[in-house]
């Protein structure tokens, strides 16, 4: 019981210095790593329902975590890498103050990608689920991914859904 106290006392000082040094996007990744084992959870538990299980897919949807981490902590290097260019570099500038804008895309992208996994899991482990719900979250991630090509291309992305 004492290891489990433990346990909680250092999630506890990990979520507290994220939030304290990153304030709202250090909620996003609270809720990002949140989201990843949910959806780790959810997925094993479907599988596991199913009769599908497998270790050698666990260990696929633990690299593809893994994946994602890396994709997270690049578009984090981007955002420091830029905000140290407009820093210290004269003559440039931007009409804004920078601190982050590629990496909080990125994750809020991730965070939706989750969740959507999540609602397909808890269906398939056979949760009622409303119609709407998963529209909303591949709605919302689309939007997210015409602001990341908005940012990144200069023009403004138009699809019809």
């Amino acid at each position: 019981m004492e290891k489990v106290t433990e346990i909680k006392a250092a999630c506890a000082a990990v979520v507290a210095v994220l939030t304290a040094l990153w304030g709202w996007f250090g909620w996003l990744v609270v809720l990002f790593v949140g989201c990843m084992i949910a959806d780790y959870l959810t997925g094993s538990a479907a599988a596991m329902r199913n009769g599908e299980w497998s270790s050698q897919t666990a260990r696929a949807g633990i690299w593809h975590k893994a994946g994602a981490i890396v994709v997270v902590l690049v578009a984090g290097a981007a955002d420091l890498l830029i905000g140290m260019i407009i820093e210290n570099i004269p003559g440039i500038t931007l009409p804004f103050e920078y601190t982050v804008l590629i990496c909080p895309i990125v994750v809020v992208w991730y965070i939706l990608t989750e969740l959507g996994s999540i609602v397909e899991n808890a269906v398939e482990l056979g949760a009622p689920c409303p119609p709407w719900l998963a529209r909303i979250l591949e709605i919302t991630r689309d939007a997210v991914d015409t602001a990341g090509e908005f940012t990144g291309s200069g023009e403004e992305k138009h699809e019809d859904h």
